[in-house]
């Protein structure tokens, strides 16, 4: 057994307290730990992965992408069929007619455009507004409201009041109508959406968090166009139990903030009859040992992202279950199964429960680009020359094989390698750590990157500006900084200070560039390069580095313009070698695995995909008498078990053709399995490299639903 960092009575006492207390029921049928806690049911304003996990569990989309295979197929949910126009620009799509809310009343595509229109306000700062922009005219309108307030603001202050603030709003809503090619016919039950430009990604984008419907009667009780500055006021008093109306699979119907979250089925819902679980709770247990323990004793079913520092000691106890049944776990790969079903066909074993699979992911350091610091003085990292010096000087391989010891690869560009068909990647910026220590390579590289601050004004490294790197206190971001810290007090010479903060308050700082460096990590939305490479366009809502690039920004547009698939995407590695090899404005660290723990003996519904979605709602436990109770695998993308065909022009054409988009794939998504196939016991995996693309064509599928997205 590996060792716990706190003693047992300790973890006993903080697993009873996080889990048990407060309990007004009996245990849900299924018990999950969120990776922290929930921040908004706000769809049109979330971005945190707990938050998307949470809404996936009570809304629904148009579509959901199928996390069960390998390309991540678009399936019906509040649409039960669309159609996409030959040049991949109009979509329509019809709502099925028992689609309903929580209180019995019918979903309308008009909700849809009511939930739309949130996201292209820019007083509700949307961190995904450029999903909503691929609408035709929806980045028009953004800008038009943008002027329209900042004339607002500059009125004289008699004539600021609510009465002319309704009036904006009333000539906003005129507007966004004229200019927004979003349209909704109730009757007809069908919604129409015309896009700038053909957008290879469309479904994965509707099938996000932040597009799908909020109840406009609930929501407009809680909006009201301010006076003092035009601006639509968005309180969040909506988003709790007992007020909160949803469209999901389940309903939040109690929410205790730092307690738990209990969900229970929405009666209601259109596919009730497939849900395999009757209730679910997430308790709030902040503690990384805690929730392993509350795992191990059976008071939770699912933890979402192991993080305890002993983690890689459960990964060494999986390999050695592996060893014991070499010729089985062989046996079994040889049949194609993925890693959690190979799982469910051994002996139950706890050393077993421990799972590790490949991620779309990378984690990051922000560099503020800024001129100026939120308490006034000067950034020294608004010079791109500075960012470059700090980048090189991380230790990225000790790193990964000392502090995180979960094998995960070396990171030289955002988007990870092998995962897009048709991208190059970059090459990406030198680091300490590609030379050995005490070489002349290593030497050199060191005495470029003092040169490097020298010519942007600090000859002295010692009279740096102290550096300070902000970061939220859990899954081991303090052993990150920690390490980053020392390398950089190590081979520049600078001084360093770390700035640990609750999650919240992280994120407002993140939010309003209150940091010099920061932590920072993405999960793709979607699977483009595109779901990376924008998060630094100038004025995105999850640029937290304030960086700004004309050059940067015009190679995002060009490849959105570009109808040629490969030249697209030539330009697009154009944009990202900006990024990882000139500007730096975020020097990425290594590329995710995650650990997770669940036994597969007795739960179903979660994906080994290297996407890393979690549809809680798909969840069913194998050992009850509710749901299927048949294992839901990994299989090969079939469109036509659907009977589904999509729309060209007048010509219906089979899914099965291919017009060359290349969509996120998995060989096998083999995650542990694979890794150790060369392992002895006690060893540890090497990187993974397991990700590929399939070739498949944007989907218009229709049909009725006979699962999607860190």
């Amino acid at each position: 057994m590996f060792r716990l960092a706190l003693p047992f009575v300790v973890l006993v006492v903080v697993v009873a307290a996080a889990v048990l207390s407060d309990r007004p029921r009996p245990r849900a049928d299924f018990v999950f730990i969120n990776r922290g806690d929930v921040t908004t049911l706000d769809l049109q304003r979330m971005s945190w992965q707990q938050d998307l996990r949470a809404a996936r569990i009570i809304f629904q989309g148009l579509v959901y992408a199928d996390i069960f295979t390998p390309d991540y197929e678009a399936r019906p949910a509040v649409a039960e069929r669309w159609e996409v126009s030959d040049d991949g620009l109009t979509w329509v799509f019809h709502l099925r007619a028992d689609a309903k809310w929580s209180n019995g009343d019918v979903v309308r595509p008009s909700d849809f455009v009511f939930s739309w229109r949130r996201g292209l306000l820019p007083e509700l700062a949307s961190d995904y507004f450029n999903f909503f922009a691929l609408i035709r005219g929806g980045r028009a309108f953004f800008e038009w409201r943008m002027a329209a307030l900042e004339a607002y603001a500059a009125r004289p202050a008699a004539e600021r009041t609510r009465e002319a603030a309704e009036a904006l709003w009333e000539d906003t809503l005129r507007h966004f109508d004229e200019t927004v090619a979003l349209t909704a016919s109730d009757e007809a039950r069908t919604l129409t959406v015309v896009l700038e430009n053909r957008c290879p990604y469309f479904l994965d984008v509707v099938a996000f968090p932040c597009l799908f419907p909020v109840y406009p009667p609930l929501v407009r009780q809680y909006e009201r166009p301010d006076g003092e500055t035009g601006r639509l006021i968005a309180e969040h008093g909506w988003t709790k139990p007992p007020l909160l109306v949803s469209n999901g699979p389940f309903v939040l119907t109690e929410w205790r903030f730092k307690r738990y979250m209990w969900f229970e089925q929405n009666p209601h819902y259109w596919d009730r009859a497939s849900l395999g679980v009757r209730t679910i709770m997430s308790p709030s247990v902040d503690d990384n040992n805690a929730q392993v323990l509350a795992f191990q004793t059976g008071a939770v079913d699912y933890v979402t992202e192991v993080t305890p520092a002993y983690r890689g000691d459960m990964l060494a106890q999986k390999l050695e279950f592996y060893a014991e049944h070499a010729d089985e776990v062989a046996a079994l790969r040889a049949q194609g199964l993925d890693q959690f079903e190979i799982d469910r066909r051994l002996p139950n074993d706890p050393r077993a429960h421990i799972h590790v699979v490949p991620s779309f992911g990378t984690y990051f350091y922000n560099f503020n680009c800024e001129p100026t610091l939120a308490d006034g003085r000067p950034n020294p990292f608004v010079d791109a020359r500075v960012r470059r010096a700090f980048a090189m000087m991380i230790d990225k391989g000790s790193l990964v094989n000392d502090v995180r010891r979960l094998t995960e690869p070396v990171a030289r560009t955002i988007t990870p390698p092998g995962a897009i068909a048709g991208y190059e990647l970059p090459a990406g910026l030198a680091c300490i750590s590609d030379y050995a220590e005490g070489s002349a390579e290593r030497a050199a590289l060191i005495s470029q990157a003092k040169a490097l601050l020298a010519e942007a004004g600090y000859p002295d490294p010692t009279r740096f500006p102290t550096v300070d790197i902000l970061f939220n206190k859990d899954a081991g971001h303090d052993l990150v900084a920690q390490a980053v810290a020392r390398n950089w007090q190590e081979f520049l010479g600078v001084p360093v200070v770390l700035n640990m903060r609750e999650i919240k308050v992280f994120k407002d700082d993140l939010t309003n560039h209150n940091f010099m460096v920061s932590r920072a990590g993405w999960y793709a939305d979607y699977g483009d390069p595109t779901t990376f490479l924008e998060l630094n366009r100038t004025g995105d809502g999850n640029n937290d580095r304030a960086y700004s690039n004309a050059e940067y920004d015009g190679l995002l547009d060009a490849a959105a313009a570009e109808p040629d698939p490969q030249t697209r995407l030539d330009i697009l590695t154009r944009a990202e070698r900006i990024i990882v090899e000139r500007d730096l404005p975020m020097v990425p660290l290594f590329h995710y695995v995650l650990l997770q723990t669940f036994d597969a003996h007795r739960v179903s519904g979660i994906s080994p995909h290297p996407r890393n979605d979690d549809y809680i709602w798909l969840v069913d436990m194998l050992d009850d008498e509710v749901g299927s109770n048949v294992p839901r695998t990994m299989g090969a993308a079939d469109a036509d078990r659907d009977g589904t065909r999509r729309t060209r022009g007048d010509a219906e054409v089979e899914d099965g053709d291919d017009d060359g988009i290349g969509v996120l794939g998995v060989e096998s998504a083999p995650g542990l399995e694979a890794m150790t196939a060369s392992c002895g016991p006690g060893q540890l995996p090497p990187p993974i490299a397991s990700l590929r693309v399939l070739r498949d064509p944007i989907r218009s599928l229709g049909a009725v639903h006979p699962e999607p997205a860190p």
